[in-house]
């Protein structure tokens, strides 16, 4: 995604820059820190909460990863925001990205755990090819080493946005995807 990409779908204050890429060792907490987002999501959207998955590095036992946890939700309508981002900042969150150009997804960001939320509509790709990564990475030791060395290189590097590392993963994460998907 180029830099006025990042800025257009940015909702609030812009992105921080250059901030220093954390990864560390897995940590054994974040299953639960999943728990408890989870938890609080659902007590406060009820059955809106369609789908709810932990995905993400942290999902996976032994892989490093940013101390942050990744959350897929799917909800009815993403575009109808107002049903479920006020009683989301209710509990804490902020609503940080908005991209109609990408599978409706909204983002919003936790942090009593740290949580990034996103947001997409039923049966949208994103939701399976996430939890597929997810999936594989736990089960097959060569990729999640490798997915550990590229994560550890890029974060070394100097990114204007978060996201800039994240795409750069994408070319390791698609060679992934093929063989999970084989």
């Amino acid at each position: 995604m180029e830099d006025h990409e990042i800025e257009a779908v940015t909702v609030g204050e812009p992105p921080p820059q250059y901030q220093e890429i954390l990864v560390v060792d897995y940590d054994p907490i974040w299953p639960h820190w999943f728990e408890s987002a989870a938890f609080r999501i659902r007590e406060a959207l009820g059955d809106k909460v369609l789908q709810l998955d932990h995905v993400g590095s942290t999902s996976v036992r032994g892989l490093l990863a940013k101390p942050l946890i990744d959350i897929n939700m799917a909800v009815a309508d993403t575009t109808n925001e107002d049903a479920y981002v006020p009683p989301l900042e209710a509990i804490g969150y902020k609503l940080r990205i908005r991209e109609p150009d990408w599978h409706e997804h909204r983002l919003l960001r936790g942090y009593d755990p740290p949580v990034n939320l996103h947001v997409y509509n039923p049966g949208c790709e994103e939701l399976d090819r996430t939890v597929r990564l997810r999936d594989w990475l736990r089960t097959h030791e060569d990729d999640r080493d490798l997915y550990a060395r590229t994560k550890r290189e890029l974060a070394q590097k100097k990114w204007k946005y978060v996201q800039n590392y994240a795409d750069a993963k994408s070319e390791v994460i698609q060679d992934i995807l093929g063989r999970a998907c084989a």
